[in-house]
């Protein structure tokens, strides 16, 4: 199984819990090969947007599931307009790439629900089973405490819940 995304706040609660479920894990990183080591899975160091190296690698993984995490979001909230467009094409590209990548995996993919826009809607159409999330807080997130305002999820919650999609489709 590959999470895209390991390294992020979901991908960080997530691989240590698939491991323990007995999953064999590889974790996609752009950059940080030794966390995902941290985190007891196997790195694939590649860039989404490099189309034909990512085929390479994660071909030679081949997974029969990939947990479709990818987000580009700054650290500082305050950035978050700067970042929209980036991370529209996360949805939008870094999608296809990954499917392309692992044309026979069964796919599951975060979504949300606070953004009802074009990208997110996409990425559903792309990825039909996904996970809409709440806002996320707890560890590495913009509300680490979860006192902000509106409906929030906890990473280690929203962990549990792709990885019990995870067995669901395993058992599939």
């Amino acid at each position: 199984m590959l999470v895209a995304g390991a390294t992020g706040v979901l991908g960080r609660p997530l691989v240590p819990l698939l491991l323990q479920r007995g999953h064999v894990v590889a974790g996609l990183t752009r950059s940080q090969p030794e966390v995902v080591r941290e985190l007891g899975a196997e790195p694939i160091v590649c860039d989404v947007y490099e189309a034909e190296t990512l085929k390479q690698l994660v071909g030679a993984f081949d997974p029969e599931i990939v947990v479709h995490l990818l987000t580009d979001l700054p650290d500082e909230l305050d950035e978050l307009p700067d970042y929209l467009e980036r991370n529209a094409r996360i949805r939008r590209e870094g999608t296809r790439n990954l499917l392309a990548a692992a044309p026979g995996a069964h796919f599951i993919a975060e979504s949300v629900n606070f953004d009802a826009g074009p990208a997110v809607a996409e990425l559903e159409e792309l990825v039909p089973d996904h996970i809409k999330l709440d806002l996320l807080c707890g560890p590495g997130t913009y509300d680490p405490d979860c006192t902000g305002a509106g409906t929030r999820i906890h990473v280690d919650e929203a962990a549990r819940l792709f990885a019990a999609a995870v067995d669901g489709s395993a058992s599939s």
